[in-house]
This record gives structure tokens, C-alpha cells and sequence, in this order.
């Protein structure tokens, strides 16, 4: 047996002390590969999206299942490695594929949790592929990673992104464009970054797809609309 047979079966058996070896590298990579990136895609955003992952698995009953845990984990680490908005290299799309296949993750599971890291953008589910049946791994990692893109971190998340792309603030003559498609919501034209809030982030507490990310969704969205009306007013210099 080749010692990549052996991790592999090694890794099929779900030991707990090889997968935190696993996850130990996954920060690792998470860390190299994401350095140059702005605060709005970092490490620390990772690291939150995987706290809020595995809260919400285990508000979602999924913790009696340590296979669907290590799904949620290693989606949620690495489901931002590779982002198309970051690509410095097109050999950098294959490095969560290639991770799981030189950690000799379970084939069942490393199938689950790339379909997991594809689907969960918000341009798949203007292309639709959010309306799909999804498994409830999916569901907690989506949900974490839209949770991260609200309230209080959202709103800096989100003037950080924009002041990286040189995005003026606030101009009341671009309209925001409320009705996107996935090939729209790609394009790099001119655009604000309050209108971002009308084109994306207020529509995510309604597409939460777990009732523990609804809870948690509903509070930091209203976090967001008291922001945008005392800017509205700002803005204006009316306060």
C-alpha cells in the first residue's frame, strides 16, 4: 500500500486527531493564499465564518453526525481560497481540489464539500443555483458566510471592499441595480458602495436557508437599515 493509499484510509476513518492535523493545515493555507488580499477577504473573515458554521450546525441538531462537522469546518475554511474576485493566477482555482486530494480526504466528502464552496455564492443564486435542494452542510456554511457579509462587520466589510476597488461612497445619480443577473452582478462597471447594500446585502436575511442563520440574520439587518438611514441623513446634512 503507497503511504497516499494509507492517508487515504487513514483520512476515510475520520480520526479525530488526523482531521485536526487537516485543519491545521487548511489555516495554513487559508493564510498563504489569502495574505494579499484587503480586510474584507481575509483570514480573519474565515475564521469567523467557521465559528458561525459550526454554532449554527449545532443549533441545527448536526453535531450527533462528526462527518457533516468536518464537512461544515473544511467548507467554511476554505470556501473563500480560490475567490474569483482575487485570482492572482488561474492555477490558484484548483487549490481546494488539489488540498483535499493531497490530504486524502474521504471521496463522499471531498465531493460535498467542493459542491458546497461552488454553490454559495450570491451570483449562483441569481443564476438560480440557490434554489436547488441542498443539503443541510450547505445550508449552515452559506448562511455563516452571508451572516459575515451583515450587520456591524458586514458594513465595514463592505466600505473596506469598496475603498480597495476605488468605489466612490455615495453618488445619487448611479442607481442601484435591483434586478441582477449573475452575468450583471459580475460585470465591473461603475458602481457605489452604498448601492451595494440595495443590490445584495439587505436581500440576504430573506434568503437564509436555516432557521438558526434567520434568528441571527434578522437583528444584524436591522443593524444595517438604522446605518444607511442616519447616512441617508448625514449625507444630506440634515444631522
Amino acid at each position: 500500500m503507497s503511504a497516499h493509499q494509507s492517508k487515504s484510509s487513514f483520512s476515510e476513518k475520520s480520526t479525530p486527531m488526523a482531521f485536526r492535523d487537516t485543519v491545521k493545515r487548511a489555516e495554513q493555507l487559508v493564510e498563504t493564499s489569502m495574505k494579499g488580499n484587503d480586510a474584507s477577504h481575509d483570514a480573519p473573515h474565515v475564521w469567523r465564518v467557521r465559528d458561525l458554521a459550526l454554532s449554527l450546525a449545532r443549533e441545527e441538531g448536526l453535531s450527533s453526525n462528526p462527518d457533516s462537522m468536518e464537512i461544515v469546518e473544511l467548507a467554511a475554511l476554505l470556501h473563500d481560497v480560490g475567490d474569483y474576485k482575487y485570482l492572482r493566477d488561474p492555477s490558484e482555482e484548483k487549490l481546494v481540489e488539489n488540498f483535499l486530494e493531497e490530504e486524502g480526504i474521504a471521496e463522499s466528502k471531498k465531493i460535498k464539500i467542493l459542491n458546497i464552496i461552488k454553490g454559495m455564492g450570491f451570483k449562483d443564486e441569481l443564476a438560480g443555483v440557490g434554489n436547488q435542494e441542498f443539503p443541510p452542510e450547505f445550508g449552515v456554511v452559506q448562511d455563516a458566510d452571508r451572516l459575515d457579509a451583515i450587520g456591524a462587520i458586514g458594513i465595514a466589510r463592505c466600505f473596506t471592499f469598496g475603498g480597495n476597488r476605488n468605489r466612490v461612497l455615495h453618488d445619487p445619480a448611479i442607481q442601484s441595480r435591483l434586478d441582477l443577473s449573475k452575468e450583471h452582478y459580475m460585470k465591473k462597471e461603475e458602481q457605489t458602495t452604498v448601492n451595494h447594500f440595495h443590490e445584495k446585502l439587505l436581500k440576504l436575511k430573506d434568503l437564509m436557508k436555516t432557521k438558526a442563520g434567520l434568528r441571527r440574520a434578522e437583528k444584524r439587518h436591522k443593524v444595517m437599515e438604522e446605518f444607511l438611514k442616519q447616512f441617508y441623513v448625514e449625507w444630506d446634512g440634515k444631522a
